[in-house]
């Protein structure tokens, strides 16, 4: 295997190596070459000393970290009424951001040209680092070769529309490549990147105006083979037959276990709600109605979860989104439990996410950095 600057900056990024001496004896590289390998990372400003380590004898070396400050990300989290763009460095700290009141039924292009101009502004105030590139999230199955939406239950008159050059038309940087991913997968990828201990899969089942799950094994999104993994709000389950679902077919998960079917029947005992957004302000209050159907919501959601469970074997499941609670927590362990064999939940962690609505910023930047830091790009940057 060669070794050019970017399995360099992988080793540094992981923390798996510090020092050029650690990184001569995991590459076998001579110290010419790691000299070569780091200078390159040192003059991109992508790694940084940041003080000595312990001798060994002779000079302390100099610990090399990676420079999260090198460049920035602008992300984009597209839910179906409201938007959030973002700037972060490339660790995913967000240095800047804003929520836009938005519609997706009024089409991809109203939809992202209001995005794009946020953004844009957002980065013209941060405009002294360079731009890694754009992320744009969105609650819809994402094609994996296109990366354009595929067939989005929630999103009419998206399917298949080019995104990401839209995208870059509309920011007047048609050179900046811009990432395209799944609303869930980018929530379980920006949770799993903050976790102190990683395992080796996590799934983060994301409860907001529908129902979509996140999957992460050993480090990378799981996306199936049409982008239509994770897309566990279509199952369908006796509690919803006969009703009709928001993809237009009948006795979907969503269709009674959604914010949106939440809301629902809370309007059906006369609360004046109408999204998840409105559930989750009933449930930070305490409302005992939103409390005790988000928790049935949960039980059903369990049911499903535990056959998904069963078939993954994940480490970690993690509940966000609008209806997260302790509540919708608490219903899905009811159900999930029961509907598993111990072998397949004895290591199981079920938690509510840590992140909350900043998980898919963070999520969505990550993939950013994942794909244009790569190995494989690095080299060819700094070939």
């Amino acid at each position: 295997m060669i070794f050019g600057p970017g399995d360099v900056l992988d080793l540094v990024r992981d923390g798996r190596a510090t020092t050029r001496g650690e990184i001569a004896q995991i590459t076998g590289l001579s110290r010419v070459t790691v000299a070569q390998r780091v200078d390159a990372l040192l003059e991109a400003r992508l790694v940084e000393g940041i003080g000595t380590g312990d001798a060994t004898g002779g000079r302390r070396p100099v610990r090399l970290a990676f420079n999260a400050d090198a460049g920035r990300t602008g992300v984009a989290v597209v839910e179906t009424a409201h938007a959030e763009v973002a700037v972060t460095d490339l660790a995913g700290t967000i240095r800047g951001r804003e929520l836009l009141d938005v519609d997706v039924a009024d089409g991809p292009e109203v939809t992202l040209r209001r995005v794009s101009v946020a953004l844009a502004a957002l980065l013209g105030r941060d405009a002294d680092r360079p731009l890694l590139g754009v992320g744009v999230s969105l609650p819809s199955p994402i094609d994996p070769c296109s990366s354009r939406p595929s067939e989005p239950p929630i999103l009419p008159g998206w399917d298949a529309f080019p995104v990401a050059g839209h995208v870059a038309e509309q920011l007047g940087r048609p050179e900046v490549p811009v990432v395209v991913r799944n609303d869930a997968d980018v929530m379980a990828y920006g949770e799993f990147s903050r976790l102190a201990e990683r395992p080796r899969s996590l799934f983060l089942l994301k409860v907001s105006t529908g129902i979509g799950a996140g999957m992460v094994f050993d480090g990378r999104i799981f996306q199936g083979d049409d982008g239509a993994a994770g897309d566990i709000g279509h199952v369908r389950v006796p509690q919803a037959e006969g009703v009709r679902c928001q993809c237009g077919a009948t006795g979907c998960l969503a269709a009674v276990a959604s914010g949106r079917a939440v809301a629902r029947q809370l309007r059906d005992r006369g609360h004046a709600v109408h999204s998840g957004r409105d559930v989750q302000a009933l449930l930070a209050q305490g409302d005992p109605d939103a409390v005790r159907l988000t928790r049935e919501a949960g039980r059903t959601i369990g049911g499903v979860v535990a056959t998904a469970i069963t078939l993954v074997n994940p480490g970690l499941l993690l509940l966000s989104g609008d209806l997260a609670s302790p509540a919708l927590l608490s219903g899905v362990r009811e159900s999930l439990y029961p509907a598993t064999l111990p072998r397949a939940t004895r290591h199981l962690g079920v938690h509510l996410g840590h992140l909350g609505g900043d998980g898919s910023l963070v999520g969505i930047a990550g993939q950013v950095v994942q794909q244009e830091l790569s190995p494989q790009s690095v080299n060819e940057r700094l070939a």
